[in-house]
């Protein structure tokens, strides 16, 4: 049996404790998979005012740090993951970190994120030591900590601990790349002769994503397809010809379900339960979302969409063709927020189509789990999505996705054919290319596919079926933790 591993997980959010998406769910759910099976993985994350003061756990050490000939100074404190015993270090620096907001307000971010998260990521290395446990390896998460791999090939640090230590960057957008003005690299701690074509420049800037790719044993994505879409000028933001060097190191890993969170079966936010075997209580939940959103109890095919209302998530495309695409006998429920400009274009054309359009401009954990629960379809037409969880968990209440075939949802999606409905191999409707003509047709078949039942429940079994599990995830990043470990 192989042995187990140690592995320090750095990462700027961990949701429950500070999330603002996808990355604060995976640090969540993955560490907690991991020490499922057996492995010794502790969590790291910056010590944030919204933390609340009973999950801070107590001070166990000072961290002095040298950004630009400057010392500055924190503490690690030690407590557990939430509901689990899995060790949480926290970094503490009142100026940094007490905000109250992990990286701006807005469209803005703070000036100093550049120095936050170095200063971050660099207390780290230095507190770990200082507890006595030695990991395997790090695990570090987009550009906040992305820094880590060169620190650990470059920077003299103190502690014989990091010599030589294996890293894994899993890159969650590739967009947000902690690109700052070549200024500010005496605030990263990171030696001025990086500063090249090979390391951190990136168009006369820093780049700090950039330094990860670099340094890291083994680049990772949060799916296959992104892995690949990354590579290309469409989606690497500035970066494909550099991630192709290092085409070899990078892969994709589908990122989970927290399963004990959205299920049918066990849902606290569902009226009843039901199951891929008795899916009788479905039709429960679609006349309660009905009552819930104001809309009147009838037999029409009703989509769902819960989502950051941007121009990322497609939100234009639906917009554009609202009209259009209400023009059919459906009705559409919205929830989410975003970009102002959409938030008041749902709002007016609710007006327009009173009994068949709701929006609910707000963000409501209980009201995203019925409508993924009560809706007959998912629409989820992103410009572009590395993984994507929201098309799995409609899967999982046989909520049939509708969804651009880009990223995660590409390979989460088995998308139907006009020959493959009755045999249990569709799950979903996946449309391309990205545009109003693609998507209407998308819509139509799922109009089509509501009038035939029997197909229609043949593909909310199949979605139904499909098993995205962490522990499936979790055991493909202990391959590639080894992998990293054999090459770093």
């Amino acid at each position: 049996m192989p042995e187990a591993l140690k592995i320090l997980y750095m990462t700027s959010e961990l949701a429950p404790l500070v999330s603002t998406g996808g990355l604060g769910d995976v640090a969540n759910a993955l560490p907690r998979a991991l020490h499922a099976l057996g492995h010794d993985v502790r969590v790291a994350i910056p010590c944030y005012d919204a933390i609340p003061p009973e999950y801070r756990g107590d001070e166990y050490c000072m961290c002095v740090i040298d950004l630009g000939g400057q010392p500055v100074h924190g503490a690690m404190r030690v407590g557990c993951v939430p509901e689990t015993e899995i060790p949480l270090y926290l970094i503490e620096h009142h100026e940094f970190f007490s905000r109250g907001a992990p990286y701006g307000f807005g469209a803005y971010e703070f000036e100093d994120n550049a120095a936050r998260f170095c200063f971050f990521s660099l207390a780290v290395l230095d507190g770990v030591p200082q507890t006595g446990w030695k990991p395997d390896l790090v695990h570090v998460h987009d550009w906040h900590t992305s820094a880590v791999p060169a620190y650990l090939k470059t920077r003299p640090l103190r502690d014989p601990t990091w010599r030589d230590l294996p890293s894994l960057l899993t890159i969650h957008n590739l967009n947000y790349q902690g690109r700052y003005p070549a200024s500010r690299l005496p605030q990263t701690g990171l030696p001025p002769e990086l500063f090249t074509e090979d390391c951190l420049e990136f168009y006369g800037d820093l780049n700090l994503m950039k330094a990860g790719i670099a340094f890291a044993s083994k680049v990772n994505t949060v799916s296959p397809t992104y892995a690949e879409e990354i590579q290309t000028q469409e989606f690497g933001a500035g970066l494909e010809g550099f991630l192709r060097t290092r085409t070899r190191d990078v892969t994709g890993i589908l990122n989970g379900v927290d399963y004990s969170l959205w299920h049918p079966e066990r849902d606290p936010f569902t009226p009843v339960p039901f199951s891929v075997s008795n899916m009788a209580g479905k039709q429960t939940c679609k006349a309660a979302l009905q009552a819930k959103v104001g809309l009147p109890v009838r037999d029409v095919p009703v989509f769902g969409m819960v989502t950051r209302i941007s121009w990322q998530k497609g939100t234009d495309l639906v917009v554009e063709c609202l009209d259009h695409l209400l023009g059919h006998d459906i009705q559409l429920v919205v929830l989410g927020v975003g970009d102002p400009f959409y938030e008041q274009t749902f709002r007016d054309a609710v007006a327009r189509h009173p009994g068949k359009l709701t929006a609910i401009i707000r963000f409501d954990v209980a009201l995203s789990h019925l409508i993924t629960a009560g809706s007959d379809f998912f629409l989820m037409p992103s410009r572009y999505e590395p993984c994507g969880l929201s098309q799995m968990y409609s899967l999982a209440y046989g909520t049939v996705p509708i969804c651009h075939r880009t990223g995660g949802l590409a390979d989460s999606i088995r998308s139907l054919s006009t020959d493959d409905t009755e045999h249990g191999r569709g799950t979903g409707i996946l449309f391309a290319p990205f545009g109003v003509a693609a998507f209407l047709d998308a819509v139509g078949q799922a109009i089509a596919l509501y009038q035939d039942r029997k197909a229609l429940t043949a593909v909310r079994r199949a979605g139904m079926s499909e098993d995205f599990s962490w522990t499936r995830a979790a055991e493909a990043y202990e391959s590639l933790f080894r992998a990293a470990m054999a090459s770093p």
